[in-house]
């Protein structure tokens, strides 16, 4: 049983009670890049938990057509009926930005399960909290910091859920999850390229100096960070993101 819990942190925190709850029902699929795993309005039946390096942001879409992410999840979550109970109409909409595996549970049965164990339900708070401190903190930095430090807690986000410096980002991409035009952004990364931050190839950027991006980001990486690592216990390791979840074992 416990190869069906690896690659996703959130499902290898649970201990060997509350992974037998969840077992039976855990489904193992695919899922390509762009594919769209709910869309707002629509109800959300399933929770779904990225695995290994598969991730997905979550966007709100204007009535324009334009999208802005408010949060990116990995290995280190799950999204739908995450906050709720599902089965409520979501609020965002989920695209997957690097393509893989993921494992999906009716979100009814996520919902029993939280019900009997009281270990699976505080984790499950725990984690839809950081997601929430998550999206708050977006919408603050989309509102008051400069598009340059915005684009580095973009990236350094990105890195902490794939680990691994080189990022499959294209321009394009980074464009419409920051909410800006590409021709606005090319100035932005360009600038970011002669300071020896990032390099860019096609379809992807690298960050070259991790410490420095940091210095360099807006305050709002580093309070997202530090609540992961307060409230759920994220364990980050140096150039490869989040590594483990232990609630047991969170900072004080």
């Amino acid at each position: 049983m416990a190869g069906l819990f690896e690659g996703n942190l959130l499902l290898e925190a649970l201990d060997t009670a509350d992974r037998a709850l969840l077992a039976p029902y855990l489904e193992r699929g695919h899922r390509g890049r762009g594919a769209v795993l709910f869309r707002a309005g629509e109800d959300v039946s399933h929770v779904t938990f990225p695995l290994n390096q598969t991730t997905v942001t979550l966007v709100s879409r204007m009535s324009d057509g334009r999208m802005i992410e408010t949060a990116t999840v990995g290995h280190e979550g799950a999204v739908g009926g995450v906050v709720s109970n599902g089965y409520l109409p979501a609020f965002s909409e989920a695209i997957v930005q690097v393509a893989g595996d993921v494992m999906r549970l009716d979100a009814e049965r996520l919902t029993r399960a939280r019900a009997s164990s009281p270990v699976l339900r505080d984790l499950f708070v725990r984690y839809a909290d950081c997601l929430l401190a998550q999206v708050l903190q977006s919408v603050a930095c989309n509102a008051v910091h400069p598009i340059e430090e915005r684009c580095l807690r973009w990236l350094l986000t990105f890195q902490d859920r794939l680990g691994t410096p080189v990022l499959p980002v294209t321009q394009e991409m980074l464009a419409e999850m920051l909410g800006v035009r590409r021709t606005y952004l090319t100035g932005v990364i360009g600038a970011l390229q002669r300071r020896g931050l990032i390099s860019v190839r096609r379809g992807q950027i690298t960050i070259l100096d991790r410490a420095q991006a940091e210095h360099a980001a807006c305050e709002c990486y580093g309070r997202v960070r530090n609540h992961f690592r307060t409230v759920l216990g994220a364990v980050y390791a140096e150039g490869r993101g989040i590594v483990a979840v232990d609630p047991t074992a969170r900072e004080k």
